[in-house]
């Protein structure tokens, strides 16, 4: 409550982000804060007194506000046993107000199940699976360094599809090697499994990982261009729609909980190396958990799960919202902004200007939203929003 910058009307939802930071293998196109560890080995109940105690810790930043998503991610958090997750989610439930309609995500890998395990997940109270396939194809999950194959693929999403009445199948395109056709039998056969959502991402190479030591050959951008077309059309098709850049649904299927962030919404990060946005009358900040999972145990055991703590800085604010906000094909309202950052519409009228000069928005009174044209600039579309 202290004196701050900014001046919100009202704080905006909240969510909770779970880091589960163990795999088998790590692939050699991941970035993310994640360590192989084989499931025998694995802390988990150290790194579940850990992640309680942070929780605990974190409370007065977040207290009597009600949690509308928690999504538990990784690192591959199936790796976790059944009642594991069981006691994760009770020890939430114990210490936050849940909406009554919280929407609760596992990530899952395929090669990390064996058959009734997703519906022990279930019971625990996971309602939304999100299982990583990447690809169908044998020889490309071999070039991801994937554990599994293509026949455990579809019988992890076969298991799903019995367990929960919602699920998201993830995949990636513009792999190396990969044909425009080899796409179309990629994207043919997720579609076929009747998924209620479906995450496509462009494979990109990032810096620290295996392959931005040992660069693959990947299509040129014509060719991902091509490929992002015809998962456009194809999944047009099969009746999904694309509200999110690399995001496909069918209706009353959407994540909620991507939707709060891409709305710039409040969550709160526990676990190694998260990552947490919240807000407070007069600012917002951002917190990262120690990295190490050891590291972090050691510290969130002692009461002092975060590494760094910083107050976005009211320049920064447009760009923040924005990052977000236009990767939504619906993109945002107007009051959303003034009321998710307290600032003034002045703040982006310039730049807002700019991107319907170049036909990347489109917009009235109350609503900004991307083009068709700003979806494919979208990062140029973003830097507008830069700070001086």
């Amino acid at each position: 409550m202290r004196p701050g910058t900014l001046q919100l009307a009202a704080l905006p939802p909240l969510s909770l982000y779970v880091h589960l930071p163990w795999c088998l293998r790590k692939c050699p196109y991941c970035d993310f804060n994640s360590h192989e560890m084989n499931p025998g080995e694995l802390p988990e109940q150290r790194y579940l007194d850990a992640l309680v105690a942070d929780l605990e810790a974190s409370l007065p930043l977040v207290w009597g506000r009600p949690v509308a998503s928690i999504f538990i991610g990784g690192g591959t958090p199936s790796l976790f046993s059944p009642q594991g997750i069981d006691r994760l989610l009770s020890d939430i439930r114990a210490r936050l107000k849940l909406t009554a309609d919280c929407e609760i995500t596992l990530e899952a890998n395929p090669g990390t199940f064996e058959k009734e395990r997703f519906k022990s997940f279930r019971s625990a109270g996971v309602t939304r699976l999100s299982v990583g396939v990447q690809s169908f194809n044998d020889a490309q999950l071999k070039a991801l360094g994937r554990v599994h194959d293509r026949a455990q693929a579809v019988a992890a999403l076969e298991e799903a599809a019995v367990a929960f009445e919602t699920f998201n199948l993830d995949l990636m395109y513009a792999l190396p090697g990969q044909t425009l056709a080899q796409l179309e039998e990629d994207v043919a056969q997720a579609l076929s499994l009747a998924p209620p959502h479906l995450s496509i991402y462009h494979l990109t190479i990032e810096p620290n990982t295996y392959f931005a030591k040992f660069p693959p050959k990947v299509p040129d951008d014509d060719s991902a261009y091509a490929m992002l077309d015809r998962i456009t059309e194809m999944t047009e098709g099969a009746g999904l729609q694309r509200y999110e850049v690399s995001a496909y649904a069918k209706p009353g299927h959407r994540c909620w909980h991507n939707l709060n962030y891409w709305q710039f919404g409040d969550y709160l990060g526990i676990g190694a190396g998260a990552h947490g946005k919240l807000s407070f009358p007069h600012r917002v900040v951002r917190q990262v958990r120690y990295r190490d999972p050891k590291l972090y145990m050691d510290n969130a055991l002692a009461g002092k799960a975060v590494a760094q703590e910083d107050e976005v800085k009211r320049a920064e604010l447009p760009f923040e919202f924005m990052l977000n906000a236009l990767r939504l094909k619906d993109g945002f309202a107007l009051q959303d902004f003034a009321d998710r950052t307290g600032l003034p519409l002045s703040a982006i009228a310039k730049a807002l200007d700019e991107a319907e000069a170049r036909g990347w928005i489109e917009r009235d009174f109350a609503q900004v939203k991307p083009t068709t044209r700003g979806f494919d600039f979208l990062s140029d579309l973003q830097s507008l929003f830069l700070p001086d």
